[in-house]
């Protein structure tokens, strides 16, 4: 199946169920822990802990139901609020939230946070403390040109977005509006902070193959610094798993800061298209 035909995420919707279970669950089949859980965690906690991130208001817009990647979060931040394009996702996600029977159970992703926090000894119960910040789950429209229309939002001291970019953008110009539509969630100086699969071309989920924008390192720092970010921390994990699930070839975690002018809309083009980056991750 060519590229063009695989389902779009926000378009055509997917079980949100599924997609929990073959990439996020602790089945003994389930492959990706260490890209899907680990990676995340590990690069959040090391974000927010060292880097000192911390505010308000948490805006996160990921993909699926996901909630793992919220637990660095809610020791930093008073409100969360997460945007959802998907009846599917939110109603799988209040399951949750609200502790209703059949919900979707994190207390092995609960556990490897507390693990990689070192304080795996210790009784915390991170999935109340993120209930307790999780202030909102509301539905966005992600071709608003404000996608909580008609709730106006208060500017967010940082953004979260894991793997939504990468299967909502149907190209690179695609992917260039919606960082633009998720920078105008944040004050400036504000934070964002995102995880990616790249160089994918699909992610299956149940009978669905959907798809996925394929892009690499260099694209995704080119673009952010072309929409007026500093790039403050970024890191890539080779993709080391057996499935046909997916078709990426490595995650990358990026941390970035608004900066406080806005950025030239024509600045992005030339950047994008211009020769081999000269930064090095840090």
């Amino acid at each position: 199946m060519d590229s063009c035909t695989h389902k779009l995420y926000h378009v055509h919707g997917f079980d949100s169920r599924k997609l929990l279970e073959d990439y996020l669950s602790d089945k003994p089949d389930m492959v990706f822990g260490d890209d899907s859980l680990v990676f995340p965690i590990e690069n959040l906690l090391k974000t927010f802990t060292v880097g000192h991130i911390k505010g308000d208001i948490l805006v996160d817009i990921s993909l699926g139901s996901m909630i793992h990647h919220l637990y660095s979060a809610c020791e930093f931040f008073n409100h969360m609020i997460v945007l959802k394009v998907q009846d599917r996702c939110i109603l799988e996600l209040k399951r949750w939230v609200d502790t209703r029977t059949g919900a979707f159970q994190w207390e092995h992703a609960e556990q490897l946070h507390a693990e990689i926090e070192g304080n795996s000894d210790e009784s915390q119960d991170k999935n109340i403390k993120v209930r307790s910040a999780l202030q909102h789950v509301l539905k966005c429209d992600l071709e608003k040109e404000n996608i909580t229309d008609p709730i106006d939002l208060p500017p967010a001291d940082c953004i979260i977005s894991c793997g939504l970019l990468d299967v909502i953008s149907k190209d690179q110009d695609d992917y260039v509006r919606y960082i633009r539509k998720f920078s105008k969630l944040l004050k400036p100086g504000g934070h964002l902070l995102f995880v990616g699969m790249l160089e994918a071309t699909y992610i299956t989920v149940g009978k669905d193959k959907m798809h996925v924008f394929t892009y690499d390192e260099d694209i995704a720092r080119k673009v952010l610094v072309g929409e007026g970010f500093v790039i403050d921390r970024c890191e890539v994990k080779t993709r080391t798993n057996m499935s046909d699930l997916i078709d990426y070839k490595a995650a990358i975690f990026m941390a970035a800061h608004k900066a406080n002018a806005d950025p030239d809309p024509n600045v992005v083009k030339s950047i994008v298209c211009s020769g081999p980056r000269t930064e090095t991750s840090t």
